[in-house]
């Protein structure tokens, strides 16, 4: 708190001074009315009756909550079709060795690569959103999923074998369990890189998102607007990381411990 509290201070002090012009980096007080403005409905200019709420037809929360939306179904596929596809990657020489080369070819893709063709494939609409966020997360999950499926120790599974173990309880009850915490590491990633994919994704019929806000926000230099889009992003990046790591500790309660 300490370390913010004179980031605020330094950030008030410089924008104060006019140090810097307002346009490029407007005050704290400017950048709090622009998000409790986009959030509430007021009237469109001090000498207007005609009210307008929130911004661009949503409050703020409304366009975080589509970005949020859309996570859920491109990240959601990815947590779902990754570790299947790792672990047939990981288990089996021949199906990594075929698709590793064009794994390794998406995941060197900057998101902005391939954006126009998805538009082209699947339109403007929140399709080729999906797709986008799904390749930008899918690639960190079969990787991690790998990593987790080839680091089994050996003995583990030679122990189970010799009890009596068929290959479906060994990779049910010993392999998926010690690569379990791989996976939540790779969704971690995934969903973090996912996230900073969101302005891209939005940048082409982004409305509602809060990606697509904050790029609105910055071609009509509004700049209180887009630092307080950048903040609403970088809190919900956070909140997003502190839940998938809370779940991984209740779904991972033995790692460190064995």
């Amino acid at each position: 708190m300490g370390v913010f509290a004179v980031l605020m201070v330094v950030w008030w002090a410089v924008a104060r001074a006019e140090l810097v012009r307002p346009l490029y980096l407007p005050g704290p007080g400017a950048v709090w009315d622009a998000f409790v403005d986009a959030n509430r409905c007021r009237p469109i200019s001090a000498d207007s009756e005609r009210i307008v709420c929130g911004e661009q037809g949503y409050y703020l929360w409304g366009h975080l909550l589509a970005s949020l939306q859309r996570m859920a179904v491109g990240v959601g596929a990815a947590v779902v079709l990754g570790p299947v596809v790792g672990f047939l990657m990981g288990s089996i020489r021949w199906v990594r060795v075929a698709v590793e080369p064009y794994l390794n070819f998406i995941r060197s893709l900057p998101p902005l690569g391939y954006l126009g063709l998805l538009i082209v494939w699947f339109g403007i609409g929140d399709l080729s959103k999906y797709w986008l966020l799904f390749l930008a997360a899918f690639p960190p999950i079969v990787i991690a999923t790998i990593n987790g499926i080839r680091n089994n120790r050996e003995d583990r599974i030679h122990a189970a074998r010799s009890l009596g173990a068929s290959r479906l309880q060994v990779a049910t009850q010993v392999v998926l369990p010690s690569a379990l915490p791989d996976i939540i590491n790779g969704v971690r990633i995934a969903v973090g890189f996912a996230w900073t994919t969101v302005v891209a994704a939005e940048l082409q019929n982004g409305l509602p998102g809060i990606g697509g806000l904050a790029y609105q926000a910055g071609v009509q230099l509004r700049t209180p607007l887009v630092i307080a889009c950048i903040i609403v992003i970088g809190l919900a990046a956070i909140a997003l990381d502190s839940a998938i790591k809370r779940l991984g500790e209740v779904l991972v309660p033995w790692q460190g411990r064995a």
